[in-house]
């Protein structure tokens, strides 16, 4: 018997990982358009902007990983964790607008886990590479 939604699991795993990765694509790219100001904003947060490169290259190989399905457990896990730190490093202010980011965070670790449990899914380089 087919369960519900089964048929097209392969499509909405797909849309899936996009809608989560594409808010760390976009934001890669923000943060090499206004790689100053950001550089100035990680370092207000006590964070050392010579790690910005760092941080862009997790956001874009990142997010490109995830649309692919290509080691999508391990990216999941370490953007999950790199979500969960971005929390508690810039979005643990007192307002409301903070708080909403805050939790905006920690709900993309709670999908990247939920990627880190299931896996891609069959439209994935994972799933190419598994059948060859």
């Amino acid at each position: 018997m087919n369960k519900p939604f089964e048929s097209t699991r392969p499509y909405t795993d797909l849309v899936g990982r996009v809608l989560i990765a594409v808010i760390f694509l976009l934001s890669g790219w923000s943060k090499i358009a206004g790689y100053a100001g950001t550089q100035a904003y990680m370092q207000s947060a006590g964070v050392p902007g010579a790690l910005l490169p760092v941080v862009i290259l997790v956001e874009l190989a990142g997010g490109v990983a995830i649309v692919a399905g290509l080691y999508t457990r391990l990216t999941a896990l370490i953007l999950a964790g790199f979500s969960i730190v971005a929390a508690l490093l810039f979005h643990n202010g007192p307002d409301l607008i903070q708080h909403i980011m805050f939790l905006k965070n920690l709900g993309l670790a709670g999908g990247f886990l939920f990627l880190v449990a299931n896996g891609a899914g069959r439209l994935s380089v994972d799933h190419a590479l598994q059948r060859a």
